[in-house]
């Protein structure tokens, strides 16, 4: 199975008007040539060095007996229990893949104390850990690394013999891994991390799991020559005109999963497309979606929605779901064609689809915080065990948390939409994800629902450089039971709360309405927090 696409209203007119055009200017030959040019001159110098996703099948080849070799090893020595420490583009393609094709893999892409702790504590004589990171640098996954190291140290388990390193050539991370002797992967540096799901970030952590991924790579194969083909039947350029060509833009994607056997493909595709478009005031909103969702009910005239499918050419979906894009297809060939579908996309939206100019800001942020390390602000009120903050007195001026949602919601400018920031545990907590179908009815407007500091390498970007009609409500935790770093000057706890509060700060600087929930103790608060706002 390749790729199958059924479109109709707004998304067949948007097909019909600029696939021709597309066709006519080279562009799906242009992306495979490597064109840097496709998106103007100011994009040029990002985009010579971020086409290398177009060549990753012939690239990633020779990775592959490479993985399974160290798999067979793995596994003859009574290592079977593979985690991945790797934020973003390092975590969510494993993520999808692995979830797929029914292997195994902790993903490990939180700062929460309790998260890591519990990961650490799950058959740690039997674990792997992949740590992945692109710049080398990524602190998320420098901590949990150190963490590790730690715990092995702890239990008499050498490091060099359970750690693999993914990253770019050149980086500090392949320095200190040599210098560890680290099994290390090296990636193609022509990639950015949301386009490189098929590169070793994708395929190292998910093969080492058990994944086939050489498997994964021919269905990326089988459907290549269709994207690299200028024609009004390549999936990429019809894919891409219908979530970007649309007029007036229906700027929110709506992506649900209804009958696809891909599990969790809408997580991985919300960074590809948020990150990716959302700059400059311009951009796509993914908002990842149920069956069930308020948001399929309403009908909202800015959403697309994209329905994956078992087969998208069945005759009764078609009539079943007009205006939405149907898509189905193998995992293999789904991943390549989006990656072609959002570079066509930000070339029609008049952006950079390969930078992310924005995402910086919070970690900047954050680490300035931990520097400084400023009290803690007095709450505006509290209620039962949540503090209520906003550097807006609008939001908290009620005295209830259902009066200060609301005064959050009324905030919302016309064709707005509500962000839910959680930066707390969710292996704790997962109840919190209800927070986006209760805000979807109170508000009937898109919601998004992102664990922090999980988003802030996704959505993030969409938050600060997209449209300015975004409302912000972040939740955060009081820690139980902190984690120290090793070798560092600031905790797990100390870390999440910098995170969460550097988020919130670089938001405010932007104009986005914040408001911020502290729950003090979780477990109580959260029945609470729901119960207030049902």
């Amino acid at each position: 199975m390749t790729v199958a696409i059924h479109v109709s209203g707004d998304a067949k007119t948007a097909v019909e008007t600029h696939v021709p055009r597309l066709v006519s200017d080279l562009v799906a030959s242009g992306i495979t040539g490597l064109d840097p040019a496709l998106w103007g001159p100011e994009a040029e110098p990002e985009a010579s060095k971020r086409l290398g996703w177009t060549e990753a099948v012939a690239i990633s080849r020779p990775l592959v007996p490479r993985i399974e070799a160290l798999r067979e090893e793995f596994l003859a020595a009574g290592l079977d229990h593979v985690v991945l420490a790797g934020m973003g583009g390092s975590s969510l393609a494993p993520e999808v893949i692995t979830k797929t094709l029914g292997v195994e893999l902790t993903i490990l892409d939180s700062t929460a104390p309790e998260q890591i702790r519990a990961a650490i504590a799950d058959r740690l004589s039997s674990t792997v850990l992949v740590a992945s990171s692109k710049s080398g640098g990524t602190l998320e996954t420098d901590s949990q690394r150190r963490a590790y190291e730690q715990a092995f140290r702890d239990a008499g388990i050498d490091p060099a013999e359970r750690i693999v390193i993914v990253t770019d050539p050149g980086s500090p991370l392949e320095q200190e891994a040599n210098e560890a002797g680290y099994r290390v992967f090296l990636a193609d540096p022509n990639v950015g991390g949301r386009y490189s799901a098929l590169t070793a970030f994708g395929l190292v952590p998910s093969g080492l799991a058990g994944a086939a991924i050489d498997e994964l790579l021919d269905e990326a194969e089988a459907i290549s020559l269709n994207l690299a083909e200028d024609g009004s039947e390549n999936f990429g350029l019809i894919l891409g005109a219908a979530l970007a060509g649309t007029s007036p833009l229906r700027d929110k994607t709506g992506i649900v999963a209804d009958g696809t056997h891909v599990v969790g493909f809408a997580d991985w595709a919300e960074q590809l497309i948020a990150e990716s478009t959302g700059k400059d005031g311009k951009g796509l909103l993914p908002v990842v979606l149920d069956v069930d969702s308020p948001e399929l009910s309403e009908q909202l005239p800015d959403v697309q929605i994209v329905r994956l499918v078992a087969n998208a050419n069945e005759f009764h979906l078609r009539e079943r779901h007009p205006g939405e894009i149907l898509i189905s297809g193998s995992l293999g060939a789904l991943l390549l064609t989006w990656e072609y579908a959002i570079a066509v996309a930000g070339r029609l939206l008049g952006i950079d689809p390969f930078d992310q100019p924005d995402v910086e800001s919070a970690k900047v942020a954050a680490r300035g915080l931990l520097e400084e390390r400023p009290a803690t602000t007095a709450p505006a009120f509290v209620e039962g065990g949540i503090e209520v903050r906003s550097d807006s007195a609008a939001l908290t001026g009620t005295g209830t948390i259902a009066g200060a949602v609301d005064a959050l919601l009324a905030q919302l400018p016309e064709g707005g939409y509500v962000a839910v920031m959680a930066y707390v545990d969710r292996l704790e907590s997962p109840e919190l994800a209800e927070l986006r179908d209760l805000l979807a009815l109170r508000s009937h407007r898109p919601v998004t629902f992102g664990w922090g500091p999980r988003f802030l390498h996704s959505t993030g970007q969409y938050h600060k450089g997209g449209p300015a009609t975004g409302v912000f409500l972040q939740i955060t935790a009081d820690t139980k039971d902190d984690l120290d770093i090793p070798g560092r000057p600031f905790t797990f706890g100390q870390l999440i709360q910098a995170q969460a509060a550097g988020d919130a700060g670089v938001l405010a600087e932007h104009g986005r309405p914040v408001l911020r929930l502290n729950l003090t103790d979780a477990t109580a608060d959260v029945p609470a927090l729901l119960s207030a706002l049902r």
